[in-house]
């Protein structure tokens, strides 16, 4: 036999645990540990970079391979990391984020070093518009229904031996 008060009372619970669930004060064993995502940087081995004397080589020693180039400038290395968790919908919050651009002159030698963290990023707004491709825009019908009668029967073993159809008139 079910026994009401404590039926009546998981009742009343469980809103107030899906309430807290959705306002993010969930329990750490139900969320996801931080990811570090990217390059990220010692800074025992980036103190031992010293602008004016080292080179490509001692720098990709020293950190690793650069996360990006610059696009127009094989000068200009940079390194990004970010510390980031899930959220809802597939998409990341990011704690932190270092970044970090080398740039060379045009023998190799490193001129300096740039730090950049969170603080200093920009919003970026998405263009919503979509780019319009060539054609016509059939709709659902005519998608369903266009090839309807378009067929060649000469396609499906009508024709052979050299003789051809209306669409295909074969070899004469």
């Amino acid at each position: 036999m079910l026994r009401p008060v404590p039926l009546l009372l998981s009742l009343i619970a469980l809103p107030g645990l899906v309430a807290l669930l959705g306002c993010g004060l969930q329990p750490a064993f139900l969320s996801y540990p931080p990811q570090v995502r990217g390059n990220k940087i010692d800074p025992d081995a980036l103190a031992q970079l010293v602008p004016g004397t080292s080179t490509r080589s001692d720098v990709r020693d020293a950190i690793g391979s650069p996360t990006a180039s610059a696009t127009f400038d094989d000068n200009q290395w940079i390194y990004i990391s970010e510390v980031t968790t899930p959220v809802i919908g597939g998409t990341n919050e990011v704690h932190q984020q270092q970044v970090y651009v080398m740039n060379f002159d045009q023998n190799g030698v490193l001129q300096n070093i740039q730090h950049k963290s969170l603080k200093d990023s920009m919003p970026v707004t998405v263009v919503a518009r979509t780019t319009p491709s060539p054609g016509s825009e059939a709709s659902f019908m005519q998608q369903l229904l266009g090839n309807v009668g378009r067929f060649n029967s000469g396609a499906l073993g009508g024709a052979s031996g050299g003789q051809g159809s209306a669409t295909n008139p074969g070899n004469f």
